[in-house]
């Protein structure tokens, strides 16, 4: 089993002159967040702001292994019970102590659903049947389904909640205007303007130290520029210290030049299509438009042949740039329960036409792949590429692309008949992308193939429905499984049978670029997050 250890994120003291660089660091972020709220949605651009004022139990470091944060230790006392003693000392911004009573509070707000809230972190907090019971002031107790080994990662997937602060308030909104955004992180919410920059500053209470996310600038702004050359243009203008998503092409460029420091890390995000399995597709039609009934995207012989028409060496090479890794997995080389004998589909258009043929389609049929265009690297040009990829082979694909909000909102829960707990999404086959956040492969294989149940938490990014009870049942084996020699069995063999299934067509893991001005360094983190206290200088 995992242990909790000490937390190994230092951050060094600053201390340069104001005329070098000056207390106060601007960010120019892709993705702006939705809402200061941090039960509201799971997208990284609202996770990598809400963090420094709102923290957790268990913080996951740049490896994405948990380390302590709210709490000091989270271990087991029984096969279904784990302990978990919160960190005494430790104030909310407005001085108020914290303690177990917040804790429960964050628990009940998370279980009841937050309303009007997209995509709130339920999952974690769902999975297991988890009870959570006050045992003293600094003293909570766990109780599971039996034995559930991913405890500690799960309780590194919600932000704690002041209780005084927001009890009553209304979701969303009193934490956009302030009213309820009280932390206990290194740093205090003081404004969120949507379109145009998010502030904080330093808490100069905080209880931590240079090892526990000390705050080391009075004053951070994220400030969201969407578009991938004109953050570039801010960073080389020095209208912003640092930007996120670096554009891929110029990358080369920058390094040989050095007018900025390029900092490159590898990320656990994998970019995947996901084919929808209702028995009509809105967007799936004959070649002269008519709906197609069986879908064909039910056909393990059409998902091979969209899997072996895509040549992921070429997106690598001339799409990204060089800034991909080719894949047929969902939880990158490292991470526990990554399968080495899954491998990448080639690139091979004839077999897929005979795939086609085979499956009696010999014409082909015709799609439309819906997806973002401001999420991930390079997202537009990736579908757009690979409908080019299809159409070769008889599947004739039009593209349709969107703001990433209008995006999730239809992926998730758009289409006809959607009701509570039970959401319909409105696309057929889409582009999405998934982060391994827990470091393991049990929280991938849980939200993207396990069967869908909104009422349990398991499922919940699996948009398109995929069902096996084969995978099902291993899923659960392995969530239920002490021995990690064990449970890493039954996660490989659930990978298997949903990935040689093509339960979803992975592509490829990210590779990420950030940009700093000179003076600056920092430490990627592989959730692609931008982190104040991972920003450093030189020297």
């Amino acid at each position: 089993m995992k242990r909790l250890v000490p937390c190994a994120l230092g951050v060094l003291a600053l201390g340069w002159s104001a005329a070098a660089l000056s207390d106060e660091l601007v960010i120019g972020v892709r993705t702006e967040p939705q809402s200061i709220d941090p039960h509201w949605n799971s997208l990284s651009g609202d996770k990598q702001v809400e963090q420094h004022y709102f923290q957790r139990l268990v913080h996951m470091n740049e490896f994405s292994q948990p380390v302590p944060q709210l709490a000091v230790s989270v271990e087991p006392i029984a096969d279904d019970t784990w302990e978990v003693k919160l960190r005494q000392g430790v104030k909310w911004h407005d001085g108020a102590d914290f303690d177990a009573d917040d804790v429960l509070f964050t628990y009940q707000r998370l279980i009841d659903k937050v309303p009007g809230a997209p995509s709130a972190p339920f999952h974690a907090i769902g999975r297991g049947n988890k009870q959570f019971k006050k045992v003293d002031s600094h003293t909570v107790h766990v109780t599971t389904d039996g034995p559930y080994p991913t405890l500690r990662p799960d309780m590194g997937g919600f932000a704690i909640l002041a209780e005084h602060a927001a009890s009553g308030a209304e979701p969303s909104v009193d934490f956009n205007n302030g009213k309820a955004a009280i932390g206990t992180g290194p740093y205090k919410f003081v404004e969120f303007k949507s379109g145009d920059r998010t502030i904080i500053e330093k808490n100069p209470n905080y209880w931590g130290d240079a090892k526990t996310w000390a705050p080391k600038w009075d004053k951070i702004t994220f400030k969201p520029i969407t578009e991938g050359s004109s953050r570039l243009a801010a960073v080389l203008a020095g209208d912003v210290d640092v930007v996120d998503y670096l554009p891929t092409a110029d990358v080369a460029r920058l390094k040989k030049d050095g007018k900025i420091v390029v900092a490159e890390g590898s990320s656990d995000r994998v970019i995947y299509f996901r084919m929808h399995r209702r028995d009509i597709e809105p967007y799936v039609t004959t070649n002269d438009d008519k709906p197609m009934f069986p879908n064909p995207l039910l056909d393990w012989r059409v998902r091979r042949a969209m899997s072996v028409a895509i040549n992921r060496d070429a997106i690598r090479d001339r799409v990204m740039g060089g800034a991909s890794i080719p894949t047929g997995n969902v939880v990158p080389k490292g991470f526990f329960g990554h399968h080495e004998g899954i491998e990448t589909d080639p690139y091979d258009p004839e077999e897929s036409k005979k795939l086609l043929a085979a499956a009696g389609y010999p014409d082909g049929f015709k799609i439309t792949l819906h997806g973002p265009n401001d999420r991930y690297i390079n997202d537009a040009k990736i579908a757009e590429t690979v409908a080019q990829m299809w159409t070769r082979v008889g599947i004739k694909t039009a593209v349709s692309t969107m703001p990433r909000n209008i995006f999730f909102t239809k992926q998730r829960s758009g289409g006809p008949n959607s009701q509570p707990y039970f959401q319909m999404p409105s696309f057929s086959v889409t582009l999405v992308g998934w982060g391994t956040g827990t470091g393991e492969a049990l929280y991938s294989l849980d939200g993207l193939v396990r069967t869908y149940n909104d009422l349990a938490g398991h499922g919940y990014s699996n948009s398109g429905r995929y069902s096996n009870l084969r995978v099902d049942v291993l899923i659960s084996m392995a969530e239920k499984e002490l021995d990690d020699e064990k449970r890493l069995v039954h996660l490989r063999e659930a990978a298997e049978i949903a990935l040689r299934d093509y339960a979803v067509i992975p592509i490829h893991f990210q590779v990420n670029f950030w940009g700093l001005r000179k003076g600056l360094k920092m430490t990627p983190q592989t959730n692609e997050r931008t982190y104040g206290w991972n920003i450093d200088k030189a020297g």
